[in-house]
């Protein structure tokens, strides 16, 4: 899929983000003096529909592959742990084809590296890149992914009171069209991921790129996101508020943690 992220809007343009709203009530905030947020995507907005080892296992069968899906999904952490940021700052041609063309090397060496992990390299030889397409494809089908119960609602809520709306993800050009297809792209006014902004979470970089989209300053913007590292550290690095989400630890209710987007609007 070819995209590219949606071009700047600024903070005035609200209602063009908010058509699912009904309108926007501009004056309204969240928090003290907030004017945006900024959500994280997968494992805050939206999730796989079935866990990667098992999607991993039974696509591979087909090639012959008889790696098991709890291998893959331990092999598949370990693996994504190696990796660089998904990222490309130093590519010459910024294009579309360009980056699409990175994302696919780069996804490609990351399952590579799971099924070698796992040990189930050997049993795909030659059917590796066949395997590698039909994984790649997978996840750009929206049937592969599923939105959290409480997002859309909240969502609509916030930007009925006027809040900017924006994702900041480390994720790749599918993001875009897979968040419209889901029926969430409208509620924002960007979506920035890491691919084309050329920097990843917890760069600064990448929120900053985000502020400047949907033109309000740092200090009044907050971020959500589940990684403590990527979106905690990294929002904050960038002179951004940020809340930690935890949906499958236990939850232990405590300042700057919630257990569901929901919650936010408690704050």
């Amino acid at each position: 899929m070819r995209t590219t992220t949606p071009p700047a809007t600024k903070t005035k343009e609200i209602s063009k983000g908010c058509d699912p709203c009904g309108g926007s009530s501009p004056g309204e905030v969240v928090g003290a003096e907030k004017k945006a947020v900024l959500f994280d995507a997968a494992g805050t907005l939206i999730d796989v529909a079935r866990p990667v080892g098992e999607t991993y296992a039974e696509i591979a069968s087909g090639f012959g592959s008889k790696a098991e899906a709890g291998a893959l999904s331990r092999a598949f952490r370990i693996a994504w742990g190696t990796m660089p940021p998904l990222a490309f700052p130093d590519l010459p041609d910024r294009a579309a084809s360009s980056l699409e063309a990175a994302e696919y090397r780069w996804w490609r060496e990351l399952v590579g590296r799971t099924f070698e992990q796992a040990g189930g390299i050997g049993d795909l030889d030659a059917c590796f890149e066949g395997l590698f397409d039909r994984l790649f494809d997978h996840y750009a089908d929206p049937r592969a992914w599923r939105v959290f119960p409480e997002v859309r609602k909240t969502l609509r809520i916030l930007c009925e009171r006027g809040i900017v709306l924006a994702v900041v993800s480390n994720f790749d050009s599918r993001l875009p069209p897979l968040l419209e297809a889901l029926g969430l792209a409208p509620f924002f006014q960007a979506i920035v991921h890491s691919s084309a902004a050329g920097a990843a979470k917890p760069a600064p970089g990448i929120f900053d790129l985000a502020l400047t989209r949907v033109g309000v300053e740092a200090g009044q913007a907050l971020h959500v996101g589940d990684s403590p590292d990527a979106d905690i550290e990294g929002a904050l690095a960038a002179g951004i508020d940020a809340l930690l989400i935890r949906r499958k630890a236990p939850f232990t209710r405590r300042p700057g943690i919630i257990s569901n987007l929901g919650m936010i609007l408690e704050v």
